[in-house]
């Protein structure tokens, strides 16, 4: 066999491995990406032809927009009804709560926006809240993405675009003016056009095992900001499954119990369809570990389950299944928080013409989070309970996220460089999935994209403000039910 057909061999298999493995992973064929990086950048760059940069600056609702509050009562139906008050009532707190969790609403408006056509895969539920700090297996902190419910193929546009609104409507929320919100929203597009040109000239395993590191975050910010960052970080060293132990638990009879807080860390005894707990999630479990390496699921065998319980995250989650399993290893002290999630269908699927080759959403959980996150959890898997898809991690193991108050003033300060992290995070999760010469040389050296979308930022933290007034005036009319304040943190 000569080296041609050896060639062609080759490339046949790796293209039935890319149609196989390849429904995140939204690179163009391998033949493609054998183009050079300068032909990848012009091919991007033409796309300028059929989608001007300045296009993207515009933001128009549909004559026919779906009201907002049906969009989310429609999600509800497949919640736990008796939770769908603390949803509401945590979305009503400002318009950047009712952002977070107006995923759906937002995937409505962006599908009606241009794009160019590059596909990734998309979190789909990007905002400045959905960043932190996590432990690598090597038990280094890094700075990514931290909720991937939503990750789907889409179109890269769609999660800069609902980032950057994100950053506006945050700096509103902590009482920045209009001009700082456009400038955090053009500070992420910056960050995100300068690092993806960073990755359309790096190979393919460099950017695979690149990372946002503690050093690398720390030589980007200002020493105020980097002050802010060194504390958030020892905060996130100081959290591990001991720490969750002494706060979520309670010792009964020898034993820990994780300790109820009603409504929001119940322990139940059926899931909704009926189910005892104990046997949908011995079931769960036992799915579960069949998606977990060998290595992992020799590791987990060690521990034995000492309880469980329901618990309440989030603002866009609030409904959803959501499950602690407190392990127990050598003894009381060795302890592991495994926490277990329901993964519906994502909000973007409806909107794209990419379907998933699996039915299983835990896993296309789980798959894009190993694509787009590069150092995901060791015992990251999914499993099925009572008819539902779940997916896996671990509770607590080094995390920390920025948190955002209102009124303040000190945050608003700096911010600019937060989003700068925060759009290079997003450059990176794409430039993993997609192809970053392409893309970059659409984004261009220009501060012209940068411009655009903040413009289009601004236009949307308007509509959050009309959506977010809307479900308040649900609650007034009594169209919607709101749980009290105390019952909701």
């Amino acid at each position: 066999m000569n080296v041609t057909s050896i060639k062609a061999n080759l490339d046949r298999k790796f293209e039935r491995m890319n149609s196989a493995v390849g429904d995140l992973a939204l690179v163009e064929s391998f033949a493609a990406q054998r183009r050079t990086v300068a032909e990848r950048l012009a091919a991007g760059k033409a796309l300028r032809d059929q989608v001007s940069r300045k296009a993207h600056a515009t933001y128009e609702p549909a004559a026919d927009r779906d009201d907002p509050v049906a969009t989310l009562e429609a999600q509800n139906r497949q919640r736990v009804q008796k939770l769908v008050p603390v949803r509401f009532a945590r979305m009503l707190a400002s318009p950047f709560a009712f952002l977070r969790g107006s995923a759906a609403v937002m995937a409505a408006d962006l599908s009606t926006t241009p794009t160019t056509g590059m596909g990734v895969a998309a979190c789909g539920d990007m905002h400045v809240a959905n960043f932190g700090a996590f432990a690598t297996a090597e038990r280094n902190l890094i700075f990514a993405i931290n909720d991937f419910d939503e990750v789907h193929p889409g179109p890269w546009e769609w999660d800069l675009k609902r980032l950057a609104a994100s950053a506006a409507v945050a700096v509103r929320f902590m009482g920045g003016d209009k001009e700082q919100a456009e400038g955090a929203a053009q500070a992420i597009v910056r960050s995100y056009r300068k690092s993806m040109r960073r990755y359309a000239g790096m190979g393919f395993l460099e950017t695979w095992y690149d990372r946002i590191d503690e050093k690398e975050v720390l030589d980007t910010l200002s020493p105020t900001m980097r002050r802010r960052a060194v504390k958030a970080m020892e905060k996130a060293r100081s959290k591990g499954h001991v720490a969750v132990l002494e706060k979520l638990t309670e010792q009964v009879d020898g034993e820990h119990r994780i300790i109820e807080e009603v409504p929001l860390i119940v322990r139940e005894t059926h899931f909704e369809a009926g189910t005892p707990v104990k046997v949908a999630l011995d079931g769960m479990l036992h799915s579960y570990i069949e998606s977990l390496p060998i290595d992992r699921r020799i590791l987990l065998s060690r521990y034995r389950i000492v309880d469980a319980a329901r618990k309440v995250v989030g603002v866009g989650s609030v409904g959803t299944a959501c499950w602690v399993i407190l392990l127990q290893g050598v003894d009381t002290e060795d302890p592991l928080f495994l926490q277990v999630k329901q993964a519906q269908t994502s909000v973007l699927a409806p909107y794209v013409d990419h379907k998933l080759r699996f039915e299983h959403q835990g896993q296309r959980v789980v798959v894009g989070q190993r694509i787009i996150q590069g150092s995901p959890d060791i015992f990251l898997g999914w499993g099925n309970a009572d008819g539902q898809y779940l997916y896996v991690r671990q509770l607590a193991d080094m995390k920390g996220s920025a948190k955002f108050s209102e009124g303040d003033d000190e945050g608003v300060e700096g911010f600019d460089e937060y989003c700068g992290l925060c759009g290079w995070a997003l450059a990176l999760a794409h430039a993993k999935s997609g192809d970053p010469a392409m893309i970059s040389g659409y984004c261009g050296n220009s501060d012209a994209l940068d411009e655009a979308i903040g413009k289009f930022a601004m236009a949307y933290a308007k509509q959050t403000d009309q959506d977010h007034e809307a479900l308040d005036k649900a609650r007034r009319s009594g169209r919607i039910r709101v749980a009290a304040q105390e019952t909701v943190k």
